[in-house]
């Protein structure tokens, strides 16, 4: 396991919290990510890193993997998102550049921060798009901006945040141009029972 997770000075006997076991599905995740570990055996040490009891237990399944396995990636300055008649989605653990260019006509654009890695505190948005939709789908401490946006025949939604007492992680800043199209910013939707 990495030494950030278990100091060797903890007895591997000690009790895991959900903490801890979080903590080590997010490495399997991301060295799944990184093609060190198949599918099936992503699978295999999930189910096990969600019944572990001891930090022992937990050690051993990241035991054969480099300490940075897992880490996220660094943040690109600027990406480009360009298409036409189809639709783009950044979901899971994407990483958030510090600006996005996005070129869309007749297409859809869906960017879901609920589990994004936001390395920097402001995105600059950057849109030309023309009959499609921009949905953001935020998460607490972000602040959503499209006064910059230039619009024709077109529509804007911005739903503040459900808990407005959040810090402020993200600043995001919509500008450019939208024509018979549509901005859509909203939390993820709840599901009964979660």
């Amino acid at each position: 396991m990495a030494a950030e997770m278990l100091p060797t000075e903890t007895p591997s006997g000690l009790r895991a919290s959900h903490a801890d076991r979080d903590q080590v599905v997010d490495v399997l995740t991301g060295a799944a990510g990184d093609g060190r570990i198949t599918a099936e055996e992503l699978d295999e040490r999930v189910a096990a890193a969600l019944s572990a009891r001891t930090l022992g237990e937990l050690a051993v399944l990241t035991a054969d993997l480099p300490e940075e396995a897992g880490a996220a990636p660094a943040a690109k300055d600027v990406v480009r998102i360009e298409q036409q008649y189809a639709s783009a989605r950044r979901e899971g653990r994407w990483v958030v550049p510090r600006r996005l260019e996005i070129v869309c006509a007749w297409g859809n654009v869906t960017l879901d921060f609920s589990d994004a890695v936001i390395t920097h505190d402001a995105l600059d948005i950057d849109l030309d798009m023309c009959g499609g939709t921009l949905r953001l789908l935020t998460r607490p401490g972000m602040v959503v901006d499209a006064d910059s946006l230039a619009i024709g025949h077109s529509k804007t939604k911005v739903r503040p945040a459900r808990d407005p007492e959040t810090p402020v992680v993200l600043r995001v800043a919509i500008g450019g141009q939208l024509s018979m199209g549509k901005v859509e910013v909203r939390p993820p939707r709840r599901w009964f029972g979660k």
